[in-house]
Protein backbone atom coordinates (compact mmCIF):
# COMPACT_ATOMS: atom_id res chain seq x y z
CA UNK A 1 0.00 0.00 0.00
CA UNK A 2 1.18 3.33 -1.34
CA UNK A 3 1.46 5.66 1.87
CA UNK A 4 0.03 9.57 0.63
CA UNK A 5 2.23 11.91 -0.28
CA UNK A 6 0.17 14.60 1.86
CA UNK A 7 1.12 12.67 5.03
CA UNK A 8 4.87 12.33 4.05
CA UNK A 9 4.78 15.94 3.17
CA UNK A 10 3.64 16.39 6.77
CA UNK A 11 5.40 14.41 8.29
CA UNK A 12 8.44 15.98 6.81
CA UNK A 13 7.24 19.69 7.82
CA UNK A 14 7.14 18.61 10.98
CA UNK A 15 10.66 17.47 11.32
CA UNK A 16 11.58 20.35 9.49
CA UNK A 17 9.87 22.82 12.59
CA UNK A 18 10.82 20.68 14.87
CA UNK A 19 15.10 20.99 13.78
CA UNK A 20 15.66 23.54 11.57
CA UNK A 21 15.84 25.95 14.17
CA UNK A 22 18.26 23.76 15.98
CA UNK A 23 20.41 23.50 13.18
CA UNK A 24 20.34 27.34 12.16
CA UNK A 25 22.21 27.63 15.81
CA UNK A 26 24.37 24.80 14.57
CA UNK A 27 25.49 26.31 11.97
CA UNK A 28 25.76 29.42 13.30
CA UNK A 29 28.38 27.99 16.32
CA UNK A 30 30.59 28.24 12.89
CA UNK A 31 29.80 31.19 11.35
CA UNK A 32 32.99 34.20 12.04
CA UNK A 33 30.47 36.97 12.64
CA UNK A 34 30.24 37.64 16.00
CA UNK A 35 26.75 39.86 15.37
CA UNK A 36 24.27 39.08 13.22
CA UNK A 37 23.62 36.24 10.97
CA UNK A 38 25.41 36.97 7.78
CA UNK A 39 27.95 33.88 6.86
CA UNK A 40 31.40 35.18 6.70
CA UNK A 41 33.50 32.11 6.98
CA UNK A 42 34.20 28.77 9.16
CA UNK A 43 35.60 28.85 11.81
CA UNK A 44 36.49 26.79 15.00
CA UNK A 45 37.30 29.84 17.36
CA UNK A 46 34.01 29.74 19.39
CA UNK A 47 34.14 26.38 20.69
CA UNK A 48 38.07 26.95 21.58
CA UNK A 49 36.63 30.06 23.59
CA UNK A 50 34.01 27.69 24.80
CA UNK A 51 36.46 25.22 26.30
CA UNK A 52 38.66 27.82 27.88
CA UNK A 53 35.77 30.27 29.67
CA UNK A 54 36.17 29.56 33.37
CA UNK A 55 32.50 30.78 33.83
CA UNK A 56 30.97 28.03 31.13
CA UNK A 57 33.36 25.59 32.91
CA UNK A 58 31.86 25.79 36.57
CA UNK A 59 28.44 25.67 35.41
CA UNK A 60 29.19 22.27 33.19
CA UNK A 61 31.16 21.22 36.38
CA UNK A 62 27.58 21.58 38.23
CA UNK A 63 25.48 20.44 35.82
CA UNK A 64 27.25 17.22 35.58
CA UNK A 65 27.94 16.71 39.20
CA UNK A 66 24.00 17.45 39.69
CA UNK A 67 22.90 15.35 36.34
CA UNK A 68 24.77 12.53 37.92
CA UNK A 69 24.03 12.22 41.92
CA UNK A 70 20.02 13.21 41.13
CA UNK A 71 20.48 10.29 38.52
CA UNK A 72 21.78 7.47 40.98
CA UNK A 73 19.49 8.69 43.73
CA UNK A 74 16.49 8.96 41.69
CA UNK A 75 17.69 5.04 39.29
CA UNK A 76 17.41 3.40 43.38
CA UNK A 77 14.34 4.88 44.62
CA UNK A 78 12.33 4.48 41.10
CA UNK A 79 13.63 0.95 40.64
CA UNK A 80 12.34 -0.14 44.20
CA UNK A 81 9.24 1.44 43.73
CA UNK A 82 8.54 -0.29 40.46
CA UNK A 83 9.58 -3.53 42.05
CA UNK A 84 6.84 -2.90 45.22
CA UNK A 85 4.39 -1.67 42.77
CA UNK A 86 4.46 -4.26 40.44
CA UNK A 87 5.30 -7.63 42.66
CA UNK A 88 3.70 -6.54 45.65
CA UNK A 89 -0.29 -7.79 45.83
CA UNK A 90 -1.64 -4.33 46.49
CA UNK A 91 -5.33 -4.20 46.77
CA UNK A 92 -7.22 -2.84 43.84
CA UNK A 93 -8.03 0.19 44.76
CA UNK A 94 -4.69 0.97 46.34
CA UNK A 95 -2.90 -0.12 43.38
CA UNK A 96 -4.81 2.43 41.13
CA UNK A 97 -4.60 5.38 43.66
CA UNK A 98 -0.41 4.82 43.46
CA UNK A 99 -0.21 4.54 39.81
CA UNK A 100 -2.30 7.76 40.03
CA UNK A 101 0.41 8.99 42.36
CA UNK A 102 3.03 7.87 40.34
CA UNK A 103 2.12 9.86 37.06
CA UNK A 104 1.17 12.92 38.46
CA UNK A 105 5.03 14.55 38.53
CA UNK A 106 5.14 13.28 34.89
CA UNK A 107 1.81 14.98 34.07
CA UNK A 108 2.04 18.17 36.44
CA UNK A 109 3.98 21.39 34.82
CA UNK A 110 7.41 22.21 36.17
CA UNK A 111 6.44 25.81 37.57
CA UNK A 112 3.47 24.40 39.63
CA UNK A 113 6.29 21.28 40.50
CA UNK A 114 8.82 24.02 41.00
CA UNK A 115 6.87 26.64 43.26
CA UNK A 116 5.89 23.55 45.22
CA UNK A 117 9.90 22.72 46.13
CA UNK A 118 10.27 26.40 46.97
CA UNK A 119 7.76 25.88 49.94
CA UNK A 120 8.88 23.24 51.33
CA UNK A 121 12.13 23.93 51.28
CA UNK A 122 11.22 27.30 52.92
CA UNK A 123 9.13 25.49 55.49
CA UNK A 124 12.45 22.63 55.90
CA UNK A 125 14.71 25.62 56.51
CA UNK A 126 13.34 26.57 59.93
CA UNK A 127 14.75 22.59 60.35
CA UNK A 128 18.14 22.73 58.71
CA UNK A 129 19.82 24.91 57.11
CA UNK A 130 20.93 22.22 55.00
CA UNK A 131 18.00 23.41 53.12
CA UNK A 132 19.00 26.08 51.72
CA UNK A 133 19.15 26.73 48.14
CA UNK A 134 21.79 25.33 46.36
CA UNK A 135 23.35 22.16 45.21
CA UNK A 136 21.41 20.05 47.62
CA UNK A 137 17.82 21.70 47.26
CA UNK A 138 18.69 21.27 43.27
CA UNK A 139 19.43 17.09 43.66
CA UNK A 140 16.36 17.10 45.58
CA UNK A 141 14.38 18.77 43.34
CA UNK A 142 15.95 17.02 40.16
CA UNK A 143 15.33 13.50 42.22
CA UNK A 144 11.36 14.74 42.76
CA UNK A 145 10.51 14.06 39.23
CA UNK A 146 13.53 11.66 38.04
CA UNK A 147 11.66 9.21 40.27
CA UNK A 148 8.52 8.71 38.25
CA UNK A 149 9.94 8.61 34.96
CA UNK A 150 12.62 5.71 36.16
CA UNK A 151 9.96 3.51 37.81
CA UNK A 152 8.16 3.76 34.69
CA UNK A 153 10.80 2.66 32.42
CA UNK A 154 11.63 0.09 34.81
CA UNK A 155 7.67 -1.29 35.73
CA UNK A 156 7.13 -1.67 31.69
CA UNK A 157 10.19 -4.15 31.67
CA UNK A 158 8.75 -5.76 34.56
CA UNK A 159 5.55 -6.61 33.10
CA UNK A 160 7.17 -7.80 29.87
CA UNK A 161 8.95 -10.35 32.25
CA UNK A 162 5.67 -11.74 34.02
CA UNK A 163 5.34 -13.38 37.40
CA UNK A 164 6.28 -16.79 35.67
CA UNK A 165 9.94 -16.17 36.99
CA UNK A 166 8.72 -15.39 41.04
CA UNK A 167 6.62 -18.85 41.00
CA UNK A 168 10.06 -20.68 39.40
CA UNK A 169 12.09 -19.73 42.11
CA UNK A 170 9.54 -20.00 44.68
CA UNK A 171 9.16 -23.86 43.25
CA UNK A 172 13.72 -23.94 43.39
CA UNK A 173 13.64 -22.84 46.70
CA UNK A 174 15.21 -20.37 46.00
CA UNK A 175 15.28 -16.90 48.82
CA UNK A 176 13.72 -13.64 47.69
CA UNK A 177 17.22 -12.16 48.12
CA UNK A 178 18.76 -14.57 46.10
CA UNK A 179 15.98 -14.19 43.53
CA UNK A 180 16.53 -10.60 43.34
CA UNK A 181 20.62 -10.70 42.98
CA UNK A 182 20.76 -13.48 40.54
CA UNK A 183 17.70 -13.08 38.15
CA UNK A 184 15.72 -10.14 38.68
CA UNK A 185 18.25 -7.42 38.79
CA UNK A 186 20.14 -9.11 35.56
CA UNK A 187 16.85 -9.14 33.74
CA UNK A 188 15.93 -5.66 34.61
CA UNK A 189 18.98 -4.01 33.99
CA UNK A 190 18.39 -2.88 30.08
CA UNK A 191 15.06 -0.79 32.15
CA UNK A 192 17.18 0.44 35.12
CA UNK A 193 19.96 1.99 32.60
CA UNK A 194 17.80 3.04 30.31
CA UNK A 195 15.30 4.53 33.08
CA UNK A 196 18.73 6.26 34.57
CA UNK A 197 19.62 7.64 31.18
CA UNK A 198 16.40 9.07 30.40
CA UNK A 199 15.94 10.70 34.18
CA UNK A 200 20.12 12.31 33.49
CA UNK A 201 19.00 13.71 29.87
CA UNK A 202 16.10 15.25 31.98
CA UNK A 203 18.05 16.54 34.29
CA UNK A 204 20.66 17.87 32.07
CA UNK A 205 18.33 19.67 30.00
CA UNK A 206 16.41 21.35 33.15
CA UNK A 207 15.60 24.84 33.74
CA UNK A 208 12.46 25.28 35.71
CA UNK A 209 13.07 23.30 38.83
CA UNK A 210 16.54 24.68 38.97
CA UNK A 211 15.96 27.75 38.46
CA UNK A 212 13.38 27.97 41.33
CA UNK A 213 16.11 25.95 43.57
CA UNK A 214 19.52 27.15 42.57
CA UNK A 215 21.43 29.53 44.53
CA UNK A 216 23.92 31.82 43.86
CA UNK A 217 27.26 29.58 43.46
CA UNK A 218 25.21 26.51 41.67
CA UNK A 219 24.58 27.75 38.52
CA UNK A 220 24.26 25.25 35.33
CA UNK A 221 24.46 25.48 31.88
CA UNK A 222 20.90 25.79 31.47
CA UNK A 223 21.15 28.53 34.01
CA UNK A 224 23.88 30.13 31.84
CA UNK A 225 22.67 30.03 28.61
CA UNK A 226 19.49 31.87 30.12
CA UNK A 227 21.49 34.70 31.65
CA UNK A 228 24.12 35.22 28.48
CA UNK A 229 20.49 35.25 26.51
CA UNK A 230 19.26 38.12 28.09
CA UNK A 231 22.63 39.85 27.61
CA UNK A 232 22.56 38.77 23.93
CA UNK A 233 23.39 35.87 22.07
CA UNK A 234 27.03 35.50 21.01
CA UNK A 235 28.32 32.83 18.84
CA UNK A 236 30.04 30.72 22.38
CA UNK A 237 25.97 30.66 23.24
CA UNK A 238 25.67 28.60 19.91
CA UNK A 239 28.63 26.82 20.21
CA UNK A 240 27.44 25.58 23.70
CA UNK A 241 23.84 25.07 23.22
CA UNK A 242 24.88 22.79 20.10
CA UNK A 243 27.17 20.53 22.69
CA UNK A 244 24.58 19.71 24.80
CA UNK A 245 21.61 19.28 21.76
CA UNK A 246 24.09 16.48 20.72
CA UNK A 247 24.84 15.08 24.21
CA UNK A 248 21.05 14.87 24.78
CA UNK A 249 20.27 13.24 21.20
CA UNK A 250 22.95 10.87 22.08
CA UNK A 251 20.97 9.94 25.37
CA UNK A 252 18.13 9.63 24.09
CA UNK A 253 18.73 7.57 21.30
CA UNK A 254 21.18 5.41 23.55
CA UNK A 255 18.07 4.85 26.32
CA UNK A 256 15.27 4.39 23.59
CA UNK A 257 18.03 1.75 22.13
CA UNK A 258 17.97 -0.33 25.29
CA UNK A 259 14.36 0.06 26.13
CA UNK A 260 13.84 -1.81 22.84
CA UNK A 261 16.22 -4.37 23.82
Amino acid sequence: MRLNPWISLTALATLAFLYLPMLAVAVLSFNKTRYGMQWSGFTWDWYVRLLNNPDILEAARNTLFLAVVSTLIATVLGTLLAIALERYPWPRRSSGFLENILYLPVVTPDIILAVALVVAFGALRTLSSIFELGMTTMVLGHVTFQVAFVALTVRSRLKSLGHDLDEAARDLYASYGYYVRRVLLPLLTPGIVAGAMLAFTLSLDDFVISFFTAGPTSQTLPLLIYASVRRGVTPEIHALSTLIFLATVLLVLTSERLTRR
